[in-house]
This record gives structure tokens, C-alpha cells and sequence, in this order.
């Protein structure tokens, strides 16, 4: 097949075709991933750490679910490389194989009392491929339809990749939540962990239905036939556009700051005061299913005033609400908890909506797959630490005020950076000229 026949086969392609099966591969990608945060948080610990101490075997836990967000950068950078050279579809299906293989075997694991030491270091190998894997997934997921559609409604476009985050972990907590209210802590303990993980099996051959009857992205394709393609990506980004990658790093940290805190960090706070974990669940349930339609709206509105705007107010709400979040939780009301909870997702999505179209726009054609994938990556791997300094800062200073803080931190650091960064959006770019 030549060229230019493979750009007509992409030209004649549904836009809705793509954008579903880019929708449900990335939720497949993030459900696989964000369940190990909510499992690592609960029962792991005696699973897999069980002769340390209490706190100590929780560190050593969510130190394990830090551990892929380390392989995150380098999986951007591997398989960003992939996407630049060889196109889009191809490394996506590589990223989802990987990641449904990963988790799978995740939920084979044999625990400490029954292979010892070689128990919690499958655990971590294992992890590492998940990172690895995710790591290339979402800059792919989001060029297959920003490069497949019109190019001044990207916002619109991408903000249903966006989606797969909060239907990922939609999906997760619901499997989680629905296998601990359908058996006993015993049950649970015993085996009931490994059904979600499991039923990534059938998610993965959902998943590879989908996307293996996809064709190449036109841009991709036309950026082939031009001899454009860079034939060392990774080393171009660093060395021509490592401002863009700065300002897509530090737009992004508010984003993971604020979600992990609002997320995994609450699962475990709350397990810690004594509230059943059903409560926090089902808050992030709620959250999930009422962050899709933000998303939706601050990627369309995104279109119209611009990618700045929407990265500003989201990361002035983040800031806000992370000082309402602990106070509210400590109160230990289950309606109090699940709203707040609720409210904190719903929050975090207002940026999350324009993130899929503003990262890539930072960056040339030829060198967005990797870009975006870095720049994504690189905050991802910040807010990997975010559960462990989030627990030692409420051990050090024995108030949530210091995790209050942190979230600020990481809102002030967007903002800069959202300033420090051009309209992105075509539409205004166009009517600035």
C-alpha cells in the first residue's frame, strides 16, 4: 500500500470509530493502572510486607505503587520515539499488550507466605512494565484523534481521550468496591484482590479488537511521504524544545499534585481513621462519573478562550480546595466524605479536559508523540512521590495542613508555568494574526 493510498484509507476513516476506540484503549490503559494504587493501599501491605511494621509495610507499598511511575518517563521516551518514527497505531497496540500482560500476571502473583522475597519483587517488576507501558499510551491516544480530526476543535476532540482517566478509575474502584462488598475481609484478603486484576484479560481482548482495526493518523502519514520524520526524536526534544517541555512539565504538576492527594492518598488516610473503605470508594465513584462531563465542557470551552484560561482557574480551585479537603474529611461523616471526595475529581478534571489538546500543541508535528509523552510523563513521575511525601509530611508534622501545602505547591508551579506559556489554541492563534 502506498502513501498516499494509506492516507485516503485514514481520510475515509469514522472520526467516531477513532475517537471510541482511543476513548476505550486509554481507559483500558488507566484502569489497569490506577488499580494498583487502590489495592496497594489496602491490602498489600499484609500481602506483601508483612513482617514490617504497621506504617513501615505501608510505606513499602505505596513505595511499590511509586515504582511505576519512575518507568513512566522512560516508556514516553521509548515508545515516543516508536510514535514519531514508525506512527501512532502500531506503538499503541505495543502499549496495550504490555499493560494488559503486566496486570494479569499481577493478579497470578503468589504473595510472601508462599514464595517469600520473590513475592514483592515480581510485585515491583511488574509494576516497573506497567509504567513502562502507560508511559507511552496517553500521547498516542491523544494524537490519533487531534490528527485525525479538525485541528481548531481539539480540545473538544481530545478531551474524550481525557476521559479514559476517569473511566479507568471509575472502572477500578467500582471492581474493587464490588468485590469487597460481595465477600468477607477474609474472602477479600484471601483472593477476592485478584479478580480485578484479572478481569483485565477480558479488557484486553476488548481493547485489541478495537484499535487493531484502526489506520495510521493522515498527519503521521503525510509527515512519511514528506520525509519529515525525525530520525532521533527523543534527542531533539531535549536539545530544540526542551522550553516547551519545561512548560508542559510545570503546567502539568497541579494536575497529579492535586490527584493523588484528592485519591489514593484519601483511601489511605481515611483507613487510618478508621472509616470503612467502601465510604472513599464510593466517593470516588461518584467523582469519576461526575468529572466526565467537566471534562468535557473545559475541552470544548478550551476551543473557544483559549488552553491559559482554563490551566489558571483550574489550578486556583485545586489550591483552594486543598485546604477544604482534609478539615472536611476529618470529619468522618460518610455524606461529608463522599461529596467532598466527589467535588475534589470534579475540580481536578477542569484542567484534565484541556491537558490533551494543550501539551501536544506545545511541540512540532514530528516531534509531538515524544514531547507530549515526556511532558506528561515527567509530572507523572513527580506525582508518583506524592502518596509517600504525602505520608511521611503527615508523620513529621502530625497535621494536614503540610499535605495542604504540598497541593499548593504544585498549583503555584502551574500557574507559573501557564504564564510562562503562549496561546496554543489554533482558533485564537488565527484570529490573533
Amino acid at each position: 500500500m502506498t502513501p498516499q493510498t494509506k492516507a485516503n484509507s485514514s481520510a475515509k476513516m469514522s472520526p467516531k470509530k477513532i475517537l471510541v476506540a482511543s476513548v476505550i484503549g486509554n481507559t483500558l490503559e488507566f484502569y489497569d493502572f490506577l488499580l494498583y494504587g487502590t489495592i496497594s493501599a489496602l491490602i498489600f501491605p499484609t500481602l506483601f510486607f508483612p513482617t514490617a511494621e504497621p506504617g513501615v509495610g505501608l510505606l513499602l507499598s505505596l513505595s511499590t505503587f511509586a515504582v511505576g511511575f519512575f518507568a513512566r518517563p522512560i516508556g514516553a521516551a521509548f515508545f515516543g520515539h516508536l510514535g514519531d518514527r514508525i506512527g501512532r497505531r502500531r506503538t499503541l497496540m505495543m502499549t496495550l499488550v504490555l499493560m494488559g500482560a503486566a496486570t494479569i500476571l499481577i493478579g497470578l502473583l503468589p504473595t510472601v507466605s508462599q514464595v517469600g522475597i520473590w513475592a514483592p519483587i515480581g510485585l515491583v517488576l511488574l509494576r516497573l512494565i506497567q509504567g513502562f507501558a502507560v508511559g507511552g499510551e496517553w500521547g498516542g491516544a491523544v494524537l490519533m484523534i487531534s490528527e485525525s480530526g479538525h485541528a481548531l476543535r481539539a480540545g473538544r476532540g481530545t478531551s474524550f481521550v481525557q476521559l479514559g482517566s476517569p473511566l479507568g478509575l471509575l472502572l477500578a474502584n467500582g471492581a474493587v468496591l464490588a468485590t469487597v462488598t460481595l465477600t468477607t475481609d477474609e474472602q477479600f484478603l484471601a483472593w477476592g484482590w485478584r479478580i480485578p486484576f484479572l478481569a483485565s484479560a477480558a479488557l484486553l481482548v476488548v481493547g485489541i479488537f478495537i484499535r487493531i482495526r484502526l489506520e495510521e493518523t493522515p498527519v503521521f502519514v503525510e509527515l512519511e511521504r514528506a520525509g519529515k520524520v525525525d530520525k532521533a526524536p527523543v534527542a531533539s526534544v531535549f536539545r530544540k524544545q526542551w522550553r516547551a517541555l519545561l512548560i508542559g512539565v510545570g503546567a502539568t504538576a497541579v494536575t497529579f499534585g492535586g490527584y493523588y492527594v484528592f485519591t489514593i492518598v484519601s483511601v489511605t488516610y481515611l483507613a487510618q481513621l478508621g472509616v470503612d473503605a467502601s465510604v472513599v470508594l464510593t466517593g470516588l465513584v461518584i467523582g469519576s462519573a461526575l468529572s466526565i462531563p467537566v471534562i468535557l465542557f473545559t475541552g470544548n470551552l478550551s476551543d473557544r478562550i483559549g488552553r491559559r484560561p482554563i490551566y489558571l482557574i483550574g489550578s486556583v480551585l485545586t489550591a483552594v480546595w486543598a485546604f477544604a479537603f482534609f478539615p472536611l474529611l476529618d470529619t468522618q461523616s460518610p455524606t461529608i466524605i463522599i461529596a467532598t471526595v466527589a467535588a475534589a475529581m470534579m475540580i481536578w478534571s477542569v484542567i484534565y479536559g484541556a491537558q490533551g489538546a494543550f501539551l501536544p500543541e506545545l511541540f512540532p508535528v514530528a516531534l509531538r508523540y515524544t514531547g507530549s509523552s515526556l511532558a506528561f510523563q515527567l509530572a507523572s513521575a513527580l506525582g508518583g512521590l506524592v502518596p509517600l511525601a504525602t505520608v511521611a509530611l503527615l508523620g513529621a508534622f502530625t497535621t494536614t495542613v503540610a499535605v495542604s501545602m504540598f497541593v499548593l505547591g504544585t498549583a503555584i508551579i502551574s500557574f507559573m508555568a501557564t504564564m510562562a506559556s503562549r496561546e496554543t489554541a489554533p482558533a485564537l492563534q488565527k484570529s490573533e494574526d
